[in-house]
């Protein structure tokens, strides 16, 4: 197996993002759900692109942070951002060799409410695949709030691999 998978399929995560902004209007984009109260289709889209960006964009000698997020950028509100931002990571995810995914690297993780971290050893390949399945979840929800619009999307727009993987029969025992 090939670290590249990783990449491809985080590739392909962001591929859907680019298909489910175009379904949406400018106004549908930046709409408060209704069955998410805080939530606008935007905001999970930055939130998915903060956790892609952290875990592409650290160098080595930083540590990964997921937790510390800007909020109320463009991305939130603004399609075209939104776009560009799926753009530059893509370019960046496509630049990365194996000595990039494979170095070793820290993640600093927040445990709780109160500010407790923790540093935990990993490689930008599994933080990669991290954000990839974050992304598949924040994408559910992101299917909820699209049928608040009446779009019907892809069955396996936020959908777990393993589980598209076991309905199709694939899946061995």
């Amino acid at each position: 197996m090939s670290v590249f998978n990783v990449v491809h399929a985080g590739d392909a995560i962001l591929e859907q993002l680019v298909g489910y902004i175009g379904c949406l209007s400018d106004e549908q984009y930046a709409q408060t759900s209704r069955i998410f109260k805080a939530g606008t289709a935007g905001k999970h889209i930055r939130h998915t692109l903060d956790h892609f960006r952290a875990s592409i964009m650290t160098q080595p000698s930083d540590k990964i942070d997921y937790d510390h997020r800007q909020r109320g950028v463009d991305v939130e509100s603004n399609r075209d951002a939104a776009l560009q931002e799926i753009a530059d990571l893509r370019s960046a995810l496509a630049e990365l060799t194996e000595d990039d995914l494979t170095v070793e690297m820290t993640a600093q993780v927040m445990c709780s409410g109160d500010g407790q971290c923790a540093d935990l050893g990993t490689t930008r390949a599994r933080e990669i695949f991290f954000a990839l399945h974050h992304a598949i979840h924040h994408n559910a929800i992101l299917k909820a709030i699209a049928g608040e619009h009446d779009l019907e999307l892809d069955p396996c727009f936020g959908t777990a691999p393993s589980t598209i993987n076991y309905e199709s029969g694939l899946a061995s025992s």
